[in-house]
């Protein structure tokens, strides 16, 4: 059993570990910056403008261009998918592949402190891409609403609750045998399909419309319809999409912390 650390905890562990990962990260630069910018353009082409334009042609969705309908969702999945892989993989590491948490847990950085610097790296990651994500789509005339930045932060909230959630499950596992096969295929792609992505999920059947009340990525791309063009939600219904990615975020982090230290105190 791992001796308890008696150290006072660092007050800055959490930006160390934060740190650590930026820095990390920099080593491919170069990939995340070229994907951030390729990834929307592919979409727009093939998705946004290719079957936009035989939709367009029959009056859009929602009264506006497709593409224009089709952007916050982008935006907003961007950023899911982009948070998830950064908490995932590195908790993975950290965990078992490299064991780096456990190196870290013997200096005066707290388990608590560890999974929230692996929490706001993968922000500082997934900020960027958003921000690029929605140049891109400005730039395509996307977003033509005085309050289109506002789907920025939208599509951040989404990816905080996806990570919240997926760092407490990535801290869970032990063996990853079969883990990101089983994300990827009954979580990530359900989710991309079955949450209002490509069409109004009102126009899905009850039953699959579940998935887009219990998924991140409707409540964040209902929020930046809002705010991108004249979509219609009533107060209490964007009260409950804010709700409902502030429970994910809370739980996702508690849930979180409480593995984190119950794998390194071992």
């Amino acid at each position: 059993m791992m001796s308890k650390v008696l150290r006072k905890p660092s007050r800055y562990g959490t930006l160390h570990v934060a740190e650590s990962r930026i820095r990390n990260m920099a080593k491919w630069a170069g990939i995340i910056l070229f994907a951030a910018v390729i990834n929307p353009t592919l979409y727009l082409v093939s998705i946004g403008i290719g079957v936009g334009s035989l939709i367009d042609a029959n009056k859009g969705v929602d009264g506006v261009s497709y593409l224009t309908f089709l952007a916050p969702a982008l935006l907003a999945s961007a950023a899911i998918q982009g948070s998830s892989d950064e908490v995932v993989f590195p908790t993975m590491a950290g965990f078992k592949w490299e064991r780096t948490f456990f190196g870290m847990r013997s200096t005066p950085i707290t388990a608590r402190q560890i999974s929230l610097g692996i929490f706001l790296a993968a922000m500082v990651r997934t900020t960027i891409s958003v921000v690029i994500y929605w140049v891109v789509l400005y730039l395509a005339g996307a977003l033509e609403s005085d309050t289109a930045w506002l789907a920025m932060p939208a599509a951040l909230f989404a990816g905080a609750a996806m990570a919240s959630v997926m760092l407490a499950l990535a801290a869970k596992i032990e063996n990853e045998d079969f883990f990101f096969m089983l994300v990827g295929r009954f979580i990530m792609i359900p989710m991309f399909l079955f949450s209002g992505t490509f069409y109004p999920l009102s126009q899905m059947p009850v039953f699959l419309q579940f998935f887009g009340w219990i998924s991140p990525l409707w409540h964040a791309t209902e929020i930046g319809r809002y705010l991108t063009y004249d979509y219609s939600i009533s107060g209490p219904m964007l009260v409950t999409h804010i709700g409902v990615l502030a429970i994910m975020v809370v739980a996702g982090l508690t849930a979180s912390f409480k593995i984190f230290a119950t794998r390194l105190e071992k």
